[in-house]
């Protein structure tokens, strides 16, 4: 009665004050959004847990809470990402679409490889990902944030050509996708970009007229260096900043409503006349001062000058002729400074010297941001790698003498081991079988360590080293701690977890893109031969990384052919192989991604055990399409893309080679098929 009493006699006041307490304490006590959290802690891991991101942590944490580096919150919720310019290498990680608070993300001026993730965060304002190293194309979930202002992919490694994806975004201000690889022609939704203000293309590979800029209210426009063709719109003649140089303009009398692209040379060159000749006059005499003043030191310094100069050549020469294999050129199983352009001399490799790689240019530098100051440019970089010697003994002690123990897998043209070296890395050995190399043909594999050295694509394994000594002729490539498409599908436990549908369509397309490349834009094109799930690792977040590019010359040596149910019905023997025998082959890792099944498994009814001989008949209907699915996926797919899926295959594993669509149409096919999804 008298704790009863006692309550019912408090004061409204009292209870005001206690239900404030309380409240605050939640408010103390409260902890980031738990979604923020885990997409934050994958993103940690994935940029290979740097130090520099003081607070953050791998699992758990309260970013909002504890101020980990570079975030900023609004109650609860992470709001904006700002990571730049901090040596940052990895990747982004998976998870960023479930920071649906986030509304700038920055992470420009770092060294952050692999594909731009498809899902980003969808209520984006401000995204910044310029100046790291991302490669493959631009993903086509950015056409649903049509929040986004300001989008800057420039300075990375970009290629294909650009989806129909902006005409969502009416809010889009300023549009930067220079100095990557971008291709083919500009897409038509870009006349619906009504707001924007800046558009910078330069230093691509674009083709096609430029019409549909006509429709757009620029300030700055900047199409330098690419392969445009046509005339230019009138309404381009007004823009006050504007850079059409290095394209193949067409010439004479423009069509009514355009311009020829001499007049706009000629205002573009006038309106920087008077600022032209201030800034020579006082280049001049700066040089002037500068010629008076190092006569008059030059006898005093010339003697020490000298001696520095060859003392700092006799460092360049030593540092480039002793590259260990300890180095740490691919810290995330891709050189984040690989680019493009090197040369490879055969007669140093024969001589088992290390191989020269003549460095790419510079990055050119952004020219047309009027917002910015003159000396806010981006700096210049050198880059540069090389295919690094590698000593047997080396080798020997780090396989343990090439134990079974570090095997790692065996085929047609040698075996494959683990090797673990003192500094903690880890490479893949690849070890030629001496029966290709008898009767001295040691130059056989000068040629195809300089051609595999020659391959960069996102989704090809790279070449890291190479071996020839005593016999032996080995190829070093990164180690894929996951292993390979065949051990993730047809090895795994009860226990692992199952490609879900999204990153199996997701593995079909970057193996398509790779064989794409290899057909259609190396030069000379390169028939891959050995196309199968066993070939085709995976990277931390399972993209895929095709293997065994560049040594068909060996796979048309060997006696055997891909294996049971994966070689095209025209491959007797190795030398019939062509493209479409690719194709061909590719359509079977399609049919092992969507049924869970190998290609020729002696355990299931005799029906069943040739994969393709099973499949074509019942991809055309839905209904066995559905008995069909890897059970692994416990019916976490959808139909309609399942059957598109179902499709491609069917193109793909046609009897007739001349069926078979070319690689280039399968990667389209796919495309639009995550599009549609």
């Amino acid at each position: 009665m008298y704790l009863g009493t006692g309550f019912s006699e408090m004061s409204p006041n009292f209870v005001g004050l206690c239900c404030f307490f309380l409240g605050l304490i939640t408010i103390v006590h409260s902890e980031t959004d738990q979604k923020d959290v885990e997409a934050l802690n994958v993103m940690f891991t994935s940029l290979n847990s740097p130090k520099k991101l003081k607070d953050w942590e791998p699992s758990g944490g309260d970013p909002c809470g504890d101020g980990w580096k570079g975030i900023d919150c609004s109650g609860s919720s992470v709001t904006e990402i700002k990571l730049s310019d901090l040596g940052l290498s990895g990747s982004l990680g998976y998870k960023l679409a479930s920071l649906q608070s986030v509304t700038y993300l920055d992470v420009s001026h770092n060294k952050i490889s692999g594909d731009i993730p498809y899902q980003l965060p969808p209520n984006l304002k401000h995204l910044d990902l310029s100046d790291n190293s991302f490669t493959g194309g631009v993903p086509y979930s950015i056409s649903l944030m049509s929040s986004l202002k300001d989008l800057d992919l420039s300075h990375n490694k970009l290629s294909g050509q650009l989806s129909d994806m902006f005409s969502k975004l009416q809010k889009l201000d300023y549009l930067d996708l220079s100095e990557n690889k971008l291709s083919g022609s500009l897409p038509q939704s870009f006349g619906s970009l009504a707001s924007l203000s800046s558009l910078f293309l330069q230093s691509n590979q674009f083709s096609g007229q430029i019409n549909v800029l006509g429709k757009l209210k620029l300030n700055d426009l900047n199409l330098a260096d690419n392969q445009f063709t046509g005339w230019i719109p009138n309404e381009l003649t007004t823009i006050k900043n504007i850079d059409i140089e290095g394209n193949s303009w067409s010439t004479g009398a423009p069509p009514s409503g355009m311009t020829s692209s001499d007049k706009i040379k000629s205002n573009h060159v006038s309106n920087g006349n008077l600022s032209g000749a201030v800034i020579a006059v006082i280049v001049m005499a700066t040089l002037l001062v500068l010629a008076i003043m190092l006569a008059i030191a030059s006898k005093r310094r010339s003697s020490f000058s000298s001696s520095l100069i060859d003392e700092e050549e006799n460092r360049s020469r030593h540092k480039s002729f002793n590259n260990s294999f300890g180095s740490n050129r691919y810290p995330n199983g891709i050189g984040n400074d690989a680019d493009a352009g090197f040369k490879v001399d055969v007669k140093a490799l024969q001589s088992s010297g290390p191989i020269g790689l003549k460095p790419s240019l510079s990055s050119r530098l952004k020219s047309l941001k009027g917002s910015e100051p003159a000396n806010n440019t981006t700096p210049q970089r050198k880059v540069s790698f090389v295919v690094t010697p590698f000593v047997l003994a080396d080798l020997q002690t780090g396989t343990n003498n090439f134990a079974m123990g570090r095997l790692l897998g065996e085929g047609s043209i040698g075996r494959v081991y683990k090797a673990k070296f003192d500094d903690g890395k880890v490479l893949a050995v690849k070890k030629i079988n001496s029966s290709f190399f008898q009767g001295g043909k040691s130059e056989k594999f000068s040629e195809v360590v300089a051609s595999i050295s020659m391959i960069y694509h996102p989704n090809i394994v790279e070449l890291s080293g190479y071996c020839s000594e005593q016999g032996h002729n080995m190829l070093i490539f990164d180690y894929f701690r996951n292993g390979s498409l065949h051990e993730f599908l047809h090895l795994s436990d009860e226990f692992s977890k199952p490609l879900t549908w999204n990153t199996r369509v997701r593995i079909a397309l970057g193996t398509a893109r790779a064989a794409e490349y290899l057909h259609e834009s190396c030069s000379p094109p390169l028939v891959h031969r050995s196309i199968k799930s066993s070939n085709i690792l995976l990277d931390a977040e399972l993209n895929p990384r095709l293997s065994d590019c560049g040594l068909a010359i060996f796979y048309q040596d060997a006696t055997e052919n891909l294996g049971a149910g994966c070689s095209a019905p025209e491959c007797i023997r190795g030398s019939a192989y062509t493209f479409k025998s690719d194709v061909y082959s590719f359509g079977v890792v399609m049919l092992e991604l969507l049924t869970g099944r190998m290609p020729f498994d002696s355990s299931k009814p005799t029906a069943e055990q040739h994969l393709v001989q099973w499949a074509t008949p019942q991809l055309h209907d839905i209904d066995s399409l559905e008995r069909m699915a890897d059970p692994a996926l416990r019916g976490l797919y959808p139909p309609k893309s399942i059957s598109r899926f179902a499709d491609i295959i069917a193109l793909c594993v046609q009897t007739e080679p001349e069926f078979r669509p070319p690689m280039s149409e399968v990667v389209e096919s796919l495309h639009r098929l995550i599009q549609r999804a």
